[in-house]
């Protein structure tokens, strides 16, 4: 659907959830904001295309906003079908857009080595089917600025999520395409309930990406996994965002009070599950994210000690 004028929002299924896709046209060119799976371009957004009477010889630039499958996997797709497309990426997420086994491995298997949590294999094989390497044309940092023909649009640095997170501001519409940069308090299904726990991973820069955006007011905040958010509702989020950080943090410092030995991460995830949100276990394993991210914050403040051993263990300062 059309959000704006020349800002089309294209949303995709992406199991019980969905990813949406963003494309700005200009009188020079469109440029779209992530690429889903391969089934995204394939079955939704080339039909889409076509039915809005857009050339697809038109989409000049692809800009993914960071390294996870579901907003880069149809990069390949877009390739076949659109062979001069330019992609684009954060130079820091680079190596993980080009290379989906290393993306398995090295982001969603992070937590595997150190503290005994991974993906199955379901989940891993899922990923390559619906994904596919592709190479990265240029990569942005923040700043960048692309020009469409009559519409200008800049890249702006938003990390915490990932490191090399990429959004993307539209001054004609006063619209913030955000991919996942901030995340409120769980991501939800199609229907509006809760899927699982916000996945930012880095907490200084989260907070500080959610201030950023907060400081812009733009009039449209445009995310990947939920609804269009307009006027009020903008800062409504971002607040939700924030005061969900606040409440993973005070959920660590009470669990670990309240216990007499050290807690590995997983032990963490079990006693604070129930005060951060209604998710079913396997969906609130994906706290490991953020409470990893926290327990990082608090041990560079002094505030949490980790025992050295694997499972790593964490303990209050005392």
């Amino acid at each position: 659907m059309e959000v704006a004028p020349g800002l089309h929002r294209i949303e995709a299924p992406l199991g019980d959830r969905y990813i949406a896709m963003y494309l700005i046209t200009g009188s020079r060119g469109a440029l779209l904001v992530d690429s889903g799976v391969a089934d995204s371009v394939t079955d939704f957004l080339l039909p889409y295309l076509d039915l809005a009477g857009i050339e697809r010889s038109a989409l000049r630039y692809l800009v993914c906003t960071h390294s996870d499958f579901d907003h880069v996997g149809g990069n390949g797709a877009l390739r076949d079908e659109v062979p001069g497309v330019l992609i684009l990426c954060g130079e820091e997420d680079r190596p993980l857009t080009v290379d989906i086994e290393r993306m398995i491995g090295e982001r969603y298997g992070e937590f595997a080595a150190e503290h005994g949590y991974d993906d199955p294999e379901t989940t891993k094989d899922y990923i390559r089917s619906v994904s596919r390497s592709e190479p990265v044309d240029i990569g942005l940092r923040g700043g960048e600025r692309i020009d469409l023909g009559g519409r200008v649009v800049e890249v702006i640095h938003t990390p915490g999520h990932s490191p090399g997170h990429l959004s993307v501001y539209d001054a004609q519409t006063d619209s913030l395409m955000i991919g996942d940069a901030v995340l409120g308090s769980g991501l939800l299904t199609v229907t509006g309930t809760p899927a699982f726990p916000p996945t930012y991973r880095d907490v200084g820069p989260y907070r500080a990406t959610i201030e950023h955006i907060r400081k812009l007011q733009p009039s449209l905040l445009l995310t990947a996994h939920y609804p269009v958010y307009r006027g009020p509702e903008v800062d409504e989020f971002l607040t939700e965002s924030s005061d969900y950080t606040d409440r993973v943090e005070g959920a660590i410092r009470k669990a670990l009070a309240a216990s007499d030995t050290p807690q590995t991460l997983l032990e963490l995830v079990r006693s604070t599950r129930g005060t951060l949100g209604d998710w079913t276990e396997e969906a609130s394993s994906l706290l490991v994210y953020p409470l990893l991210g926290h327990l990082e914050l608090l041990e560079q403040r002094g505030e949490v000690r980790r025992s050295a051993g694997t499972p790593s263990r964490f303990s209050l300062e005392r």
